[in-house]
């Protein structure tokens, strides 16, 4: 018997989430990939912050990957595991030969535009379907990218003169 069985979503609407999982899923692997380039490849002045809060980054991001497979486990779907696939279903593409700190920086802001926007669709169908436990995942995840996203974007704004 499959979990779906036990969990009171309807088997389609089950299915579409799932999709919607694997397209995200695809895009987080994509990004992972990005950032621990990032990590390795930064250079500059803010070399010692950058490398560690790209290490934080891409140790987040491998954590939301799991969580992300075994939820569209959970929905009784098979996540996507081949690396060719997810660059075929991503919206974010390969980064290769960024070092420059603000380069970097606008791209990592650039995924997570694309990931933040991909989660609040998942919440919206989910919320639609009944899936509590998937809206519950993503309200928490939005929380903490959402906070990235403004610490990062304050690293690029011009400071404030006296």
């Amino acid at each position: 018997m499959s979990v779906i069985n036990f969990t009171g979503i309807k088997k389609e609407e089950a299915g579409a989430i799932v999709s919607k999982l694997g397209d995200l899923l695809a895009n987080v692997q994509v990004f992972y990939a990005n950032m621990r380039g990032f990590h390795w490849n930064i250079k500059g002045k803010q070399f010692f912050t950058l490398h560690k809060q790209f290490e934080d980054q891409y140790d987040y991001l491998s954590d939301k990957i799991d969580e992300i497979a075994e939820r569209i486990l959970a929905l009784g779907g098979t996540p996507e595991n081949n690396f060719s696939q997810y660059l075929k279903i991503s919206s974010i593409k390969e980064i290769s030969a960024l070092c420059c700190e603000d380069e970097i920086v606008k791209s990592l802001l650039d995924s997570y535009k694309i990931i933040i926007a991909k989660e609040r669709e998942i919440v919206s169908l989910a919320s639609d379907c009944n899936d509590e436990a998937t809206v519950n995942m993503f309200g928490d995840y939005l929380e903490d990218q959402e906070k990235t996203v403004w610490m990062f974007d304050s690293f690029l704004a011009v400071p404030c003169k006296a």
